[in-house]
């Protein structure tokens, strides 16, 4: 991307690169840029060539990671046939030897959609007394069961809510891959990166975890426009249907903070308030002769969250496994709160003495990681909600992959353990240390994500989307912005964040920067 010398040049220019200033709204080609993207091209035809004419086909990036996200997700699909036809109804250990287990055909009946219960109003017979999501995805469980035809045996009934839960959740995928592909302006091939990652096609129907992706992945995109209300109000949403969306609201106060933009930071957190509130309130208070009260049904998520034991995919799991004396819940629970504080603050400490402003997807990943790893549970999903904020954060494909190959492990992993501890004297699966090895891979390649993330934060040079000369496509109002408070070694940033073998970039310069006013 450098110029060549020229006859005039003095030799000492020779060894001062020129700062890149790539075109106004020329589109990052991942083929050209991505040595991984580049060799799985060669599958397609090879790189794209640098004569050829984009933007002149009905099959722009963004249709094309639209289709192909559909495309996985029904592989996804079609993987968990074994189950649709028999092993979810079959078999104590058939549906985890077969690796296409889901929560949604064994709720319909056990949260009592077959018996038109409605959820937080209607107690359910059984140790689950009530329904344990969130108001959001609840409706959104509701909704699926009033599509789905009361007739016939419960196996039938069963099939067709996942079916109709299945295409209701394709939708929140293609949401999901769009979005991503349209919050980097010039980067919309990113998306791919979502589309095709096998994790996220093998976990989409375990359960209803993609609704609140698709809210926060759509909150990241209005952020990036700089649509601070839509923001909050898309992130408040999520935080209805998961409880996971709100963290993002950590990282932003901190980025907003060191640039001075409080404004659309309050306006953010005010929107996200009032969206949950809306959703929420109809639900959460019951009124009778003495007054107001929260209704025991709507808690029952809070409470189920609170009293919930150690369980699958967390490190707690490893450590209450191989002691005589387990940490209690309540240990847990204070222990987790006080690592997820740490970890803010260590987000915190980052953005605010880091040499460049972190890009707010870069701190949203590690925190939602943060809150994921500390957690007393990792469930094979919660992959779900990682995808796309690290697409975000580190779009490079070598990197994605290797924590991808540890999660489709662990996918594997969890489910040949499950059989193996319900399959009686036959013992078919994983045993628990194997099942501990396959955690700690698990845990290892979140971690992995996150210290190549860090890694670009405190050397901004090795960032794939700074690298383009681009700021902060996906900060909105920060994109560009002037710092309005650091601490340490920020407060005298040099040049160039560290020495690094690559062209050297002039950020926040506005010939540079001008594209994100007119991305698509």
């Amino acid at each position: 991307m450098c110029p060549m010398p020229s006859a005039e040049m003095t030799p000492a220019s020779r060894h001062e690169p020129e700062p890149v200033r790539p075109a106004v709204a020329e589109t990052v080609q991942p083929t050209r840029e991505d040595e991984v993207a580049a060799a799985g091209s060669e599958l397609i035809g090879g790189p794209l060539g640098r004569r050829a004419l984009l933007g002149t086909s009905w099959w722009t990036p963004v249709r094309v990671v639209a289709l192909v996200a559909i495309g996985m997700f029904a592989l996804g699909l079609v993987q968990k046939a074994p189950c649709y036809h028999s092993a979810w109804f079959f078999g104590a250990s058939s549906q985890y030897t077969h690796a296409c287990y889901s929560d949604i055909p064994h709720l319909y009946q056990g949260r009592g959609f077959a018996d038109h219960l409605v959820p937080y109003f209607d107690k359910l017979p059984g140790d689950m007394d009530y329904l344990e999501y969130p108001v959001l995805t609840g409706v959104f469980m509701e909704v699926a069961s009033w599509l789905t035809p009361h007739s016939g045996s419960i196996q039938h009934q069963e099939q067709w809510y996942w079916f109709v839960n299945a295409g209701m959740l394709m939708a929140c995928a293609a949401v999901i891959a769009v979005c991503v592909a349209r919050t980097h302006g010039r980067r919309p091939w990113d998306g791919l990166l979502v589309a095709l990652a096998p994790a996220f096609a093998l976990t989409a129907t375990i359960n209803w975890d993609l609704l609140a992706v698709a809210l926060t992945a759509a909150a990241m995109l209005m952020w990036a426009r700089g649509r601070a209300v839509a923001f909050g109000v898309l992130l408040g949403l999520a935080t209805a249907a998961k409880l996971y969306p709100v963290v993002l609201l950590g990282p932003l106060l901190v980025l907003c903070w060191r640039a001075g933009k409080w404004r659309a930071f309050f306006q953010a957190l005010a929107g996200a308030v009032v969206a949950w509130l809306v959703v929420n309130l109809p639900v959460m208070l019951t009124h009778d002769a003495t007054g107001f009260h929260i209704r025991e049904g709507w808690a029952k998520f809070y409470t189920f969250s609170k009293e919930r034991g150690v369980d699958f995919g967390s490190f707690w799991l490893i450590w209450a496994q191989n002691t005589s004396t387990p940490p209690t819940t309540e240990f847990v629970n204070n222990a987790a709160m006080v690592l997820v504080v740490l970890c803010f603050l260590g987000v915190a400490a980052l953005a605010f003495t880091a040499p460049r402003r972190p890009r707010f997807a870069q701190l949203a990943f590690l925190m939602v990681a943060a809150f994921v790893l500390t957690n007393k549970v990792y469930s094979p999903q919660y992959v779900l909600w990682l995808v796309p904020l690290a697409v975000l954060a580190r779009p490079k494909w070598r990197d994605f992959l290797i924590w991808q190959a540890c999660e489709v492990a662990y996918f594997l992993g969890i489910w040949l353990y499950l059989a193996y501890t319900t399959s009686g004297d036959a013992h078919k699966g994983l045993p628990t240390q194997g099942y501990h090895w396959a955690i700690v891979v698990h845990l290892a390649g979140t971690l992995y994500l996150c210290a190549v993330v860090v890694r670009d934060i405190l050397v901004p040079e090795r960032d794939v989307v700074r690298r383009s000369g681009d700021d902060d496509p996906s900060g909105g109002v920060l994109d560009g912005a002037e710092d309005a408070f650091v601490l340490g070694a920020a407060t005298h940033p040099p040049r160039h964040a560290a020495h690094f073998e690559a062209p050297q970039i002039d950020w926040g310069r506005s010939e540079t920067l001008s594209h994100r006013d007119g991305s698509p």
